[in-house]
């Protein structure tokens, strides 16, 4: 039954995929599940250590065609790109361009977001957690536009001309582990470093993700293989990847602090109390039964 289900994972920049959820998107489409990626930008605001793609159309047209190689080696079945700007980091220059993620109205974002629900029919929808994974602009707008999308995509009297309704069963948030991330945390104030000043622009303070803890209704845990995907999928962002050596060690930290299983609070329905999933389609009815 479950070549009849399928995913969609609400992202903002290419890479939040493969450094995200990758491991868990990569499983569910060997298990023959549709698997879809809807990304807000083409990551204009990026760093790259390449001068070929230090402007950012350049590196906005680069980091897609790298996007196309990752959702490959995943197995995605569609990317969708939403048709906005990356905002960058919070104070950043880029937050002030026209096109910026952060600038556009919630409401727009969140009919985009239902236009592409609609057009997918996705069964489980997933974005990032209420403070974007590590408080990133971009993370935090898609996650709201993504709430209100879900919500929304099964009313017959929201935007009629953006498609048939289509109500999802299921909305989780993918949660980044926190126990390694504060072992991490420790280690590095042991050896003299500033974990509230992290990564290449010291913009990342690491003090204020683990300060954060999100209930944990689900733990998808990953096989050798649906890891071997995320890593050969991450290894396509060569434009990040081969950014400076701060930002190699943040997205190295992060890495580790996934490991091999992927956490998602349930945001819809209402999860009962001491639920523990290790399926996220669990009580979902196949996709001929929804018609």
């Amino acid at each position: 039954m479950a070549i009849d289900r399928a995913l969609m994972f609400v992202g903002a920049h290419p890479d939040d995929e493969s450094f995200g959820p990758g491991g868990t998107l990569a499983k569910y489409a060997a298990d023959g599940v549709r698997v879809v990626y809807v990304c807000a930008t083409r990551g204009e605001a990026g760093e790259s250590e390449r001068p070929e793609a230090s402007a950012a159309g350049s590196l906005g047209a680069r980091r897609w065609e790298e996007l196309r190689r990752a959702a490959e080696a995943l197995g995605l079945a569609e990317v969708i790109y939403l048709g906005y700007r990356d905002s960058g980091m919070a104070g950043a220059r880029d937050n002030q361009h026209p096109g910026a993620l952060i600038a556009a109205p919630l409401d727009r974002v969140a009919q985009d977001v239902v236009a592409a629900i609609r057009r997918v029919r996705p069964h489980v929808v997933m974005t990032f957690d209420a403070i974007g994974g590590y408080h990133h602009p971009d993370h935090i707008a898609i996650h709201r536009a993504t709430v209100r999308a879900f919500h929304e995509a099964g009313r017959a009297e929201v935007a009629p001309g953006l498609g048939a309704p289509w109500a999802p069963a299921k909305l989780y948030f993918w949660v980044p582990a926190r126990t390694r991330l504060r072992i991490a945390v420790g280690a590095m104030r042991l050896v003299g470093r500033d974990p509230t000043r992290y990564g290449r622009n010291r913009d990342i303070d690491l003090t204020r993700i683990t300060a954060v803890d999100f209930p944990i209704h689900a733990r998808i845990r990953l096989s050798g293989r649906a890891i071997a995907r995320k890593q050969a999928a991450g290894a396509c962002h060569r434009s990040q990847t081969a950014a400076p050596r701060a930002a190699r060690r943040m997205v190295a930290t992060l890495a580790r602090c996934i490991g091999s299983t992927d956490l998602f609070t349930l945001a819809h329905p209402q999860p009962r109390d001491g639920l523990h999933e290790n399926d996220l389609f669990e009580g979902v009815t196949p996709a001929k039964d929804f018609s």
